[in-house]
């Protein structure tokens, strides 16, 4: 529970009601912060819209009048993760880098960034139990990715301009090389920490896993 709801499941009734009805922005973000909540521990199908009400201080019915429904709520909380992500993705400024600078920045962020939020490895997680398939229905998550492929692209480009990147790299395959390495050490760090005996969120394991991908996309880019 973020330290925002539960401030608002601590007040009395009347101070809840009030912030309700004064600003519907923070009641529509505590609600969509105790669904990530909801979700993360118990998945879409185990989620129920009675025990985000609680996490709230609020009602199923305030909670529908927002969203609509359970699935709708979980879908806004699908574009809210990856539009966190993307969107400091996008302030990245990676344009005013020397290329190879520029990948490695990102690289690292992405890192840090799936390192540091669990939740949205495990709600991507459960997103691909389903298929996709609520991906599906939001364009706004494909045009949102589309833009950090854009930007790669260009970074791409630039390198290989400059003379520093191989010609014919395909940005998605970078993107996915990238993810892939920092998705996989967290959505599986329990089960792969325990088989191998590894402590995955030990800071010099970490930190060595940082340079170790760093140095393979940047190997593959440069040829």
């Amino acid at each position: 529970m973020t330290e925002a709801v539960a401030n608002l499941a601590t007040q009395p009734l009347e101070v809840v009601r009030k912030v309700r009805k004064n600003n519907p922005e923070k009641t529509r973000e505590s609600i969509l912060q105790a669904a990530i909540t909801e979700f993360v521990q118990q998945g879409l199908s185990g989620a129920r819209v009675d025990a985000i009400a609680e996490r709230t201080a609020t009602s199923k019915r305030m909670i529908y009048y927002y969203f609509g429904s359970k699935e709708q709520l979980y879908l806004e909380v699908l574009v809210k993760l990856y539009g966190d992500i993307r969107g400091t993705e996008s302030r990245l400024d990676l344009a005013s880098l020397p290329p190879v600078l520029a990948i490695r920045r990102l690289v690292e962020f992405t890192f840090d960034h799936h390192d540091r939020n669990v939740d949205f490895v495990r709600i991507v997680s459960i997103e691909n139990i389903h298929y996709g398939e609520y991906v599906k229905q939001s364009p706004v998550i494909r045009q949102m990715s589309n833009v950090v492929l854009d930007t790669l692209g260009k970074t791409l480009r630039r390198g290989e301009e400059e003379g520093v990147f191989r010609p014919g790299i395909d940005v998605l395959d970078v993107h996915l090389l990238i993810s892939s390495f920092c998705f996989y050490r967290v959505s599986n760090r329990h089960t792969f920490g325990e088989i191998f005996q590894i402590d995955l969120p030990d800071e010099q394991v970490k930190q060595r896993h940082k340079a170790m991908i760093c140095e393979a996309v940047l190997r593959y880019i440069q040829g």
